[in-house]
């Protein structure tokens, strides 16, 4: 017992892990203040004037445009004059070679910085986003689209061009480098890129020209090619929107191997995706990638031989040239829709990032709140005119654009788009008050399972009539992202159906309606971010914050422990009051968590604020393996120490002073878990103590060991 007290000695509560996360978006005192809040719509013009020559005309002042909206006259309240003819300049030649060229660290960020009123970084310079789909570029293709990519940047880049990086990859769009000058960090960005990724998820043709590979008949690749098309419309979409919040004029040079629609499947979201980017002010420059191709009648080197009948009839060959071509007219259509054009069958894909270039060298920027304030999605048609008749000119500029749209007159796309620019935001939303606590579990010696649980509070949802009863719609979008890659490593999107009867819907002002899921991890550092939206108004809620998983395999000088749980009910699984769109994977994840024993679910409580006249139920698992458990062989014989129970029990402390304690409980850990798990449970009764505000401690001992671990939180109890 000497060891076990000196033990205790060294250790001191601040230095202990193993806490578990817990926070809200919104203080807890903060004060219910009315905000007045008045909501204008700035939209913005880029205009191309030029004379009969084809020579742009400067000089012209806010006085000399009319600008009107539906036949409604408009005033024009920002105006500001782009002459980036004047100051281009060619930079000299880069002679560095690739050896030579800095590798800068590349962290893929989530949004384009805007500009600020205080510096005006985007004032007569010409923004070039290049974006590559490795999702529809072979191999080869991305090779040469790379290649392009850096001859433009060492020769062909001048004094006013700012060149960003985007990619789509693995269903997701990532910024590898916001708009910069910076020639070296530029082509640092394009040297890491990584010759091969994603091009497995390329299309498939499924008609007359795909390959017999001699497989069994089973479902082809059609139905994946509609959402694979779909995600890659999506993601072009996407950038549109992350352009979107500058005024200048955006060019985004899209290198593709080809992009095919799929009849009419992706209609909507190709119209969505050209809508996006005439309302963003980007046009689309597409380059196919594949260069000029030659290819013979049934087909090149690169694919098998097919083996149907219209080898015989021709169908086959046709279908060849015809898939090649309804690839590239997408590719024509993006371009024509947005102002762009598109370079198809030409090895010199660098001219068309040049084409790009020279499109924009002298344009007016015309900014004005539109005196509609509807919000009803429509498309509103915009006229620009000189006010001096005698001047000649033609005006290029965006005709028109749609309207924003109310939350009511949403469709499902239009949903889902709120919800994926949200989760991109930096910035979190706080229309509705989210709650979350994280904590952690081992399950093995390599994972961890992480449940999560998300209370919103019931008065701040709307409550919709259905069917003569009460049904809230909540849905629900996250993602888990590893710290040190970046990379997303898991993620939920979900919805519940919350079906309330009168005592329950009468009630909802006074509860918070719960959401819990669960993921495994490796031990790390890593962030979640989480939305909720309520299906009736629309207000999101968002949640964002880092934690940690410790790896509890390299503890050796205190007892490991997981997370510590506190909690006042445990709920039957049958008695939920809701219905969860993902109810397998949720059963999944039932069958690890240990929160779930015996067909009831011990649901935390986040806020830690107990009634009195509750019981406080507290749960952790403490783990000690044997002296062989790390071995791969068959689960061995448990040592002595491994044997000897481990000591645990609850104090709570009231300024300072110990107002409560639990009588030490002893578990020894279970001999059929490699992780010597010991599961402590304690059940406190907060009837005899006093309301007001409590610390919590839980303490674990292992006399064997010399070890112990503390676990300490702040706690209320109230009437």
């Amino acid at each position: 017992m000497r060891k076990l007290a000196a033990a205790l000695l060294s250790l001191t509560l601040a230095g202990f892990l193993n806490a578990q996360q817990i926070g809200q978006n919104r203080p807890k005192d903060a004060q219910e203040n009315y905000t007045l809040s008045v909501k204008v719509q700035l939209v913005v013009e880029a205009v191309v004037v030029k004379d009969k020559q084809g020579n742009p005309v400067h000089g012209l002042t806010a006085n000399d445009f009319t600008v009107t909206e539906d036949n409604v006259a408009q005033t024009i309240k920002f105006f500001e004059h782009q002459d980036l003819a004047a100051n281009a300049k060619p930079l000299p030649d880069s002679k560095r070679s690739d050896e030579d060229v800095r590798i800068y660290k590349r962290l893929a960020r989530e949004r384009i910085a805007p500009e600020t009123t205080e510096n005006q970084r985007y004032k007569n310079r010409r923004l070039l986003a290049l974006y590559f789909d490795m999702s529809a570029m072979r191999a080869a293709d991305q090779i040469r689209a790379l290649q392009a990519a850096q001859k433009f940047i060492r020769t062909q880049m001048t004094s006013v061009d700012l060149v960003a990086i985007m990619r789509y990859q693995n269903g997701s769009v990532d910024i590898l480098q916001d708009f910069t000058a910076n020639r070296d960090r530029l082509l640092s960005i394009l040297e890491t890129l990584i010759v091969g990724e994603g091009q497995d998820s390329a299309q498939d043709a499924d008609d007359a020209s795909s390959s017999d590979t001699g497989s069994a008949f089973g479902q082809d690749d059609s139905e994946f090619n509609i959402f694979n098309t779909d995600r890659q419309l999506s993601a072009l979409q996407t950038a549109a929107h992350m352009l979107g919040n500058l005024n200048e004029k955006k060019s985004l040079i899209y290198f593709a191997g080809g992009l095919r629609l799929n009849g009419v499947d992706n209609q909507a979201q190709l119209h969505a995706t050209v809508d996006a980017a005439i309302k963003a002010g980007v046009s689309f420059w597409p380059i196919d990638a594949r260069g000029l191709v030659a290819e013979a009648p049934l087909g090149d080197a690169t694919q098998g031989s097919q083996g149907n009948a219209g080898i015989y009839t021709g169908a086959a060959a046709n279908a060849v040239s015809f898939e090649f071509k309804a690839s590239q007219d997408t590719m024509y259509s993006l371009a024509a829709d947005t102002g762009g054009k598109a370079l198809l069958d030409a090895n010199d894909l660098d001219r068309g990032i040049v084409q790009a270039q020279d499109s924009i060298s002298d344009y007016y920027i015309i900014g004005y709140y539109t005196t509609n304030p509807a919000k009803n999605g429509r498309f509103r048609r915009v006229k620009i005119a000189l006010n001096n008749q005698a001047t000649e000119a033609k005006l290029d500029y965006r005709q028109g654009y749609y309207a924003d749209k109310e939350f009511s007159k949403f469709t499902a796309v239009d949903k889902e788009r709120q919800l994926e620019d949200a989760l991109m935001l930096e910035d979190p939303i706080t229309e509705l008050s989210i709650a979350m606590e994280i904590d952690h579990f081992q399950l093995n010696r390599a994972e961890y399972f992480v449940p999560i649980i998300v209370k919103i509070p019931g008065r701040e949802l709307a409550l919709a009539k259905r069917g003569g009863a009460e049904h809230t719609l909540i849905d629900f979008v996250g993602e888990i992202k590893d710290m040190v890659g970046g990379t997303t490593v898991s993620n939920v999107r979900d919805f519940v159906n919350i079906k309330l009867s009168d005592a329950t819907a009468a009630e909802l002002a006074h509860r918070p309606i719960e959401y819990d899921t669960g993921f495994t991890l490796l031990p790390g550092r890593y962030m979640i971010k989480f939305l909720a939206r309520d299906d009736e108004t629309g207000r999101i809620g968002t949640y964002q914050t880092t934690f940690v998983i410790p790896n509890l395999n390299k503890e050796d000088k205190r007892v490991p422990i997981s997370s510590v749980v506190l909690s006042s009910q445990r709920i039957d699984m049958k008695d939920a009051i809701y219905d969860a769109a993902k109810a397998k994977e949720r059963a999944k994840d039932n069958a690890v968590n240990p929160l779930v024993q015996d067909g009831k679910k011990l649901v935390p409580r986040v806020t830690r604020v107990f009634a009195q006249n509750r019981d406080i139920y507290v749960y952790l698992q403490a783990y000690k393996p044997s002296a062989g458990a790390s071995a791969a062989a068959s689960t061995p014989a448990a040592s002595p120490a491994s044997s000897v129970p481990l000591m645990a029990f609850v104090t709570l402390y009231s300024n300072g002073s110990e107002a409560f304690k639990t009588q030490p409980i002893a578990v020894s850990p279970n001999p059929a878990t490699r992780l010597g798990v010991a599961s402590l449970s304690f059940d406190v009764s907060a009837a005899a103590l006093k309301p007001g505000r409590y610390d919590c401690q839980v303490t674990v001992l292992d006399p064997a060991g010399a070890k112990a671990n503390f676990w300490r939180a702040p706690i209320v109890i109230a009437q």
